[in-house]
């Protein structure tokens, strides 16, 4: 694990494999020295790996597609030109993947995040159309009603667009030319409306208020949540401000749920490492007695499920002693009723019992104090030593 970095890339490993569903690694042998083991890792591209499979359904091997440029990315599982493929052999990768039953997926993995895609989509979409809306209607606009006084039809067009043009323009001092200039401001909204307007009281400007309903993203949020659901991840690891001190106390009780979903991606992660390590001891010439019931686990998520196996334990132990004290049953049937044994461990639990108990006084003797030294051993009669 040490030579491969193994700790390093494990998080793409995983991430990969949550993220695509397959995650192939290959596994990289220094050909002048195989005995070494296995040296390096490399993740492929999972877009480019097609599993070969018998009619049995037991692996054949990996075949690998190289594209023809680098601008040729585009490729679709099942599609392949056999003359750009590299044909690999089925003990040269490991292919790590979340098993399915799907037919859509097998015999490859299925994300984790394939159930959330059309929430993800609409997501996407709600998040533009809110942006678009915020920024077409959050700002104020104004209404400029313009005293066109007497001035004939074919002149007012031309006065109101002198009039734009002003509200649009400021001046400025060049120091090049060392004159006056005039540009464009972009703070001027151009959404603002002029409206000519002749004998109703002169010029004036009001202000349209702008959106009000700014704060309502709950279109959003409901989509947020369906990805979030989509995933197993409890919608209560985002937290808001505002509701953040009642989300705590539900947030314990929710980790522990979450914890079961992240074990599932963590029992199919063990398999690819378990394989892994199998190769490069093999490839080691280590008898095959030493890894054959090998197994990698890894660490737990949450340390709320264990707790919570200690508390059924501490009650169970509770509820054997006071049937024990009530002497209703026997411990057989204890062992049989409470702690689910079989026969089987029932007579290995006794044997070891029988084991680890200390050995019974002879006949006759004062049982010793807890302890108290051993007296030392008489010595054998006068006739017995000359023996």
């Amino acid at each position: 694990m040490k030579t491969t970095d193994l700790d390093k890339y494990l998080w793409d490993i995983i991430r990969n494999m949550c993220k695509y569903g397959d995650c192939f690694v290959e596994n990289i042998v220094d050909m002048n020295n195989p005995t070494a083991g296995i040296q390096r890792l490399k993740i492929l591209n999972p877009a480019y790996i097609y599993r070969r499979e018998d009619k049995f359904g037991y692996l054949k091997g990996f075949r690998q597609e190289v594209p023809g440029s680098v601008n040729d990315q585009s490729t679709s599982m099942g599609r392949y030109d056999r003359k750009n493929t590299i044909e690999l052999d089925r003990e040269q990768l490991v292919h790590f993947r979340i098993h399915t039953s799907d037919s859509n997926y097998y015999p490859y993995g299925k994300s984790i995040c394939a159930p959330g895609v059309r929430a993800w989509k609409s997501l996407r979409m709600m998040e533009d159309a809110m942006l678009i809306y915020r920024l077409h209607r959050a700002p104020e606009r104004r209404i400029f009603y313009i005293d066109t006084g007497n001035l004939p039809q074919n002149k007012v067009e031309r006065f109101m667009e002198r009039i734009k043009a002003k509200f649009k323009k400021e001046k400025f001092y060049n120091t090049d030319s060392g004159n006056a200039d005039e540009r464009y401001n972009p703070i001027s909204a151009e959404e603002d409306f002029f409206v000519p307007v002749s004998k109703q009281g002169g010029t004036k400007i009001e202000t349209l208020p702008g959106a009000q309903n700014l704060g309502d993203i709950d279109d959003v949020r409901y989509f947020r949540d369906k990805v979030l659901a989509a995933m197993k991840i409890p919608k209560d690891f985002i937290v808001e401000k505002d509701k953040s001190p009642e989300r705590k106390a539900n947030l314990s009780q929710l980790d522990a749920k979450f914890a079961k979903a992240v074990m599932r991606v963590q029992r199919d992660a063990e398999v690819g490492l378990t394989d892994l390590i199998r190769r490069h001891l093999q490839i080691r010439n280590f008898p095959k007695s030493t890894y054959a019931n090998m197994e990698i686990k890894l660490a737990p998520p949450s340390d709320l499920s264990e707790k919570r196996k200690l508390e059924l334990a501490e009650q169970k132990t509770r509820v054997v002693q006071a049937v024990k004290g009530l002497d209703l049953f026997s411990n057989e049937y204890i062992y049989k009723n409470f702690y689910d044994m079989n026969d089987l461990e029932i007579e290995e639990i006794k044997k070891q019992k029988e084991l680890e108990a200390p050995p019974a006084p002879e006949p006759g003797a004062a049982p010793a104090a807890p302890g108290a030294e051993q007296p030392p051993a008489a010595p054998p009669p006068p006739e017995e030593q000359g023996k």
